[in-house]
């Protein structure tokens, strides 16, 4: 059953899904049916139309409810088939973060945003930095995203003319922490309860006139799209690695000693043809990392908080997670399905994030996908 989805016994990512119009409720994905674990179980956290409350219970619990899921599957309970349920957002998000981990992806954009200037900020290699999102404009996979407009630069105002994508992988916080105390780095998995697909839509041309010099605003906060599956941190046991080395070495409450990452690809598809394949392996950053320093100020986490990679890229020219890197600010064109060369995104554009990971069981998981159809600005 496992071999063919990516969504077998070793994986099992929760969602949200209806059916014919009826109440929501969380379910698990196992192959190409539906676990209904309002149904199958008696825990009335299954029963909600966000996995909030059962974020809120912990590892424990995680872990627990983990079993029983396990057990159902291989005891052969019935499923909803895949078809006729309606996937919502998964999570109900309180903020949202975006980090900036990949030094290729930072390189590169410094070089095209920059290139008189050093192509990673001062402070970059002390440090993950980040940006705050808008929470409230995060959406599931399979809703279009209208094309923003903007001010692209001193008198010019319109509609982006230079839309792209950012293929990122989204962290999913459960519990939360009380304001004033900062999360360990070692404490991530006792908050932080899975992993979702995340293409945070960026408008180049907005962003490149607003961000000097308080960082992405209107650029990005238009629509971030996740996957309506998340995949829980149980799931990718095997795909934890080590990280590039780290030079000059992070503060202590970074744990630079132990800074690991997750060997996922990610493979980005625009209007039917793939234009890159991204390893989130070569991440300067690791997620730990990122949660440490997200609160290291003493922020607070809450049950829902979404806090992001940044566009996973690689060193090969294959392996850049966004358009702006691949073509080099629109410099370097790329061929389309049809044989045009492309740059930018387009109207009617659909853009597909797939992802995959090591699985326990010595073979492959496939994480939820991301769509969004690009539409005309409004």
């Amino acid at each position: 059953m496992s071999g063919t989805t990516g969504f077998g016994i070793e994986h099992l990512p929760y969602g949200v899904f209806s059916v014919a119009g009826g109440l929501r409720r969380v379910g698990v994905r196992l192959a190409d049916g539906v676990l209904d674990l309002a149904e199958l179980t008696d825990r009335p956290e299954m029963a909600a139309s966000s996995l909030n409350p059962l974020l809120a219970l912990g590892p424990q619990v995680w872990r627990e409810l983990r079993e029983q899921v396990v057990a159902l599957a291989e005891s052969g309970a019935p499923t909803l088939p895949l078809a006729d349920v309606v996937l919502h957002l998964p999570v109900e998000v309180a903020d949202y973060v975006d980090f900036y981990a990949s030094e290729h992806h930072a390189t590169r954009v410094g070089e095209v945003f920059r290139p008189d200037a050093p192509a990673l900020p001062r402070a970059w290699k002390h440090l993950p930095i980040g940006y705050h999102g808008r929470a409230g404009t995060v959406v599931v996979s399979g809703t279009p995203v209208v094309r923003p407009s903007g001010v692209r630069g001193p008198g010019d105002v319109g509609p982006s003319q230079r839309l792209d994508l950012e293929a990122e992988l989204g962290y999913v916080v459960g519990v939360p922490s009380p304001q004033g105390t900062p999360v360990a780095a070692e404490s991530f998995a006792d908050h932080v309860f899975g992993v979702v697909g995340l293409n945070d839509w960026s408008a180049r041309d907005l962003q490149a006139f607003e961000t000097v010099p308080l960082g992405p605003f209107l650029g990005k906060s238009f629509a971030t799209s996740v996957s309506a599956w998340v995949t829980p941190l149980a799931a990718l046991d095997a795909a934890w690695c080590d990280l590039p080395s780290q030079d000059p070495r992070p503060a202590d409450h970074l744990a630079p000693d132990g800074a690991r990452g997750l060997d996922l690809t990610v493979e980005v598809e625009v209007a039917g043809q793939v234009v890159a394949t991204a390893p989130h392996a070569s991440t300067y950053w690791g997620p730990a990392q990122m949660l440490a320093h997200l609160t290291s100020n003493g922020a607070s986490l809450r049950v829902g908080d979404l806090f992001a990679s940044g566009t996973i890229s690689g060193p090969g020219d294959d392996e850049r997670g966004c358009l702006l890197e691949l073509t080099w600010g629109g410099r370097d064109p790329w061929t389309g399905a049809d044989g045009r060369e492309r740059t930018w995104l387009e109207d009617g554009d659909e853009v597909v994030l797939r992802y995959t990971a090591p699985s326990t069981s010595g073979g492959t998981i496939t994480l939820g996908e991301v769509r969004g159809e690009v539409l005309p600005a409004r």
